[in-house]
């Protein structure tokens, strides 16, 4: 067999690995590279997910365990044209879920998906992107200091109306 063969077999060879690692059902090179592409961005996706999962219980432990030194956590990472947003607060009061909603339409943020627990305790993950009329506006500017900073005034502001009732 020849050099050229040889190699071309063994890049075939590795093709089908990969083809059947990331489970692509894609023929040519091209789209097997795309679906690992693909399935790479999904892992590290999930990573950060995990991560933060992990960060959340450390603080939910943390703060059990000191009270009275509680703050609010606010993690916020870049998904392709959205944000992965995480929000931990052993305090809740009233209107603060409508708050930060609030904040991420005032940055032109569409929220695609939540999952918010609001009773004593303040949780809320939501993963959101520009909206369609705001595409190309206000959320093209925006990055993840932005809507961390966002979250956490809408909270500060929160707690502010509390204290002066």
């Amino acid at each position: 067999m020849s050099r050229e063969r040889k190699k071309a077999a063994a890049l075939h060879e590795k093709m089908q690995i990969l083809r059947s690692i990331t489970h692509s059902h894609a023929l040519s090179s091209t789209s097997i590279i795309m679906d690992a592409s693909e399935y790479i961005k999904e892992l590290k996706q999930k990573v950060v997910r995990l991560n933060q999962e992990i960060a959340r219980e450390e603080a939910t432990t943390n703060s059990h365990n000191n009270k009275e030194n509680s703050f609010p956590t606010v993690s916020v990472e870049t998904l392709g044209h959205g944000f992965l947003v995480n929000v931990s607060s052993d305090k809740s009061c009233p209107g603060l879920l409508g708050s930060v909603l609030e904040a991420f339409e005032e940055l032109g943020l569409t929220v695609l998906q939540a999952t918010a627990s609001c009773a004593d305790t303040f949780r809320l993950e939501a993963m959101g992107g520009g909206g369609e009329v705001c595409m190309h506006s206000q959320a093209e500017n925006v990055d993840e200091h932005v809507v961390r900073r966002a979250v956490l005034q809408a909270m500060r502001n929160c707690g502010a109306e509390q204290d002066d009732q």
